[in-house]
């Protein structure tokens, strides 16, 4: 049973399960969240994002660790410590305390994530990674799947708190599996680590993912957004030029001399920038616009997380018979046109002008899942399998919290321009209009929802209920179509790969093994 290829691969997916409910659940809980902790639209963004901006700055760190260490140890440390920290979620009562220990689940997942597609580098043959990676991508469709109806149940009939205790049983599962057959695997030859690296990378990213984040807050165009993004992309480049002349870097340039993996990195940004930042608003839309219940919003997200389960397996396949890179465009292309074809939708949209772009955004994003893998981490030595799993998650969460920050700015921004004239359109008087856009209205807008006017006709009631849900949908509508476009480039960018790119054999320079370890 130990070292047994699919008891391995069962034993990381359940902890990919568990970051990918939590990832799904908290999505469900946010509006709730708000309501409870009296949270803005800035706040409930960091609760995503502060999880997200310490995971993007750990992740190469944990691939790393994970190959001088041994993969096994690491991965099962960040088990521990992401239901731990869920748990401190649960219990702190208050926005900065979650926020905190939003980010300690972050440092965590740092050390889980990029180990799980190292360990099935690392354990099976070249010819089942395909189907393995399928497989491990069908896992995390699951897990997003279930996490809007579990998680929804779980709002709805206990607490927003219970959906980060639902971490603990599940990591209680993948650390038991995990101490049975995990065989330890690690770089035969490991150096030395390379402290300028970490220092430099964790600084660059973080100047930038805060930059992002701020920049909504702040204005694009505010010093503090320029000091921030100009200052993160000199310090990158300084991680650059560091990382050609160490003897050990902490992220090899050479990895990047592979033009697949680079265009595949790349593109992984671009594509989840414009996915993580739609989904994040598309949630506010079916709880406050329409007012659907958690567990309601939850099941109306099925045939978008549901076909990601089939989806990803079968990009699997897709992409040993056709090659990561054709299935990497039609991902992104399925995704792009999904998202324009949300852009039909209206304040009273019926859900059957939703299901069909769900299904399409589904499909798009399990092709791009397991095809992402295989041009990340299948091009790269094993002995340098953890780097690259990091490299590919840290592409993602940076995509995520960007399509988050741009996404979010671009989406608030609208609403501010047009969120008088939509009011005045629905018929609320202009000075009620101008009384609301300075008290708030924007902030309550950004999430979807209305002021309830104490006292006030329920005409007006209505009128402004009405104005705030077009200003909202409005400003939905330019979150679309920016998301769109930038997946549809995404995916002609994808097909800048050399043909034939891709794992399909690797130099005699590249065939070390790590060295396995009972």
């Amino acid at each position: 049973m130990r070292g047994h290829p699919w008891w391995v691969l069962t034993s990381v997916a359940f902890g990919l399960v568990m970051v990918g409910l939590d990832g799904t659940v908290v999505a469900v809980a946010n509006p709730v969240i708000a309501r409870d902790l009296h949270t803005t639209v800035s706040q409930l963004q960091w609760i995503t994002n502060a999880y997200l901006l310490v995971l993007a700055v750990g992740l190469v760190f944990g691939g790393k660790l994970g190959d001088r260490f041994g993969r096994r140890k690491i991965f099962l440390t960040g088990v521990v410590g992401f239901a731990l920290s869920s748990l401190a979620v649960g219990l702190v009562g208050t926005t900065g305390g979650v926020i905190a220990f939003r980010a300690l689940q972050g440092a965590f997942g740092s050390l889980l994530m990029p180990n799980t597609l190292a360990i099935l580098r690392a354990t099976f043959p070249k010819e089942k990674l395909n189907m393995a990676i399928g497989i491990w991508g069908g896992a995390s469709g699951v897990s997003v799947a279930a996490g809007p109806i579990v998680g929804g149940v779980l709002v709805q009939n206990v607490s927003w708190e219970s959906v980060f205790y639902l971490n603990v049983p599940v990591a209680a599962v993948a650390l038991a599996i995990g101490l049975l057959v995990l065989v330890e695997s690690r770089d035969e030859r490991p150096a030395r680590f390379d402290l300028p690296g970490v220092g430099l990378l964790g600084a660059g990213l973080f100047g930038l993912v805060f930059g992002l984040i701020n920049a909504q807050t702040w204005g694009w165009a505010s010093a503090e957004t320029f000091a921030f993004l100009i200052g993160s992309i000199a310090v990158l480049g300084a991680f650059v030029l560091v990382e050609q002349r160490v003897a050990s870097p902490l992220l090899p340039m050479r990895l990047f001399a592979n033009r697949s993996l680079s265009i595949g990195t790349l593109v992984v940004v671009i594509g989840f920038l414009s996915l993580f930042g739609v989904l994040f608003f598309l949630t506010l839309y079916l709880e406050n616009v329409h007012g659907y219940s958690a567990v309601q919003a939850g099941v109306r997200l099925l045939p978008l997380t549901a076909t990601l389960i089939a989806s990803a397996p079968l990009g699997g396949v897709l992409t040993e018979r056709a090659g990561a890179r054709l299935t990497m465009f039609l991902g992104l292309a399925l995704i792009g046109a999904g998202l324009l074809w949300l852009t039909a939708l209206h304040a009273g949209s019926a859900y059957g002008s939703l299901w069909p772009a769900f299904v399409v955004v589904g499909a798009g994003l399990g092709c791009m899942i397991t095809s992402s893998s295989e041009i990340i981490v299948g091009n790269a030595p094993v002995a340098d399998a953890g780097i690259a799993g990091g490299v590919q998650s840290t592409a993602t969460q940076l995509g995520g919290v960007m399509g988050t920050a741009i996404l979010g700015s671009i989406l608030t921004t609208h609403i501010s321009s047009v969120l008088f004239s939509r009011l005045v359109s629905a018929g609320t008087p202009a000075t009620v209009a101008t009384s609301l856009d300075s008290h708030g209205a924007v902030e309550l807008a950004g999430q979807g929802l209305a002021p309830h006017l104490s006292g006030a006709p329920a005409a007006l009631q209505a009128s402004v209920t009405t104005g705030m849900h077009a200003a909202f949908v409005s400003g939905l509508h330019t979150s679309l179509t920016v998301g769109g476009i930038i997946a549809l480039a995404a995916a002609l960018l994808a097909l800048a790969a050399r043909p034939g790119s891709g794992a399909r054999s690797e130099p005699a320079a590249r065939t070390e093994r790590a060295r396995v370890v009972a």
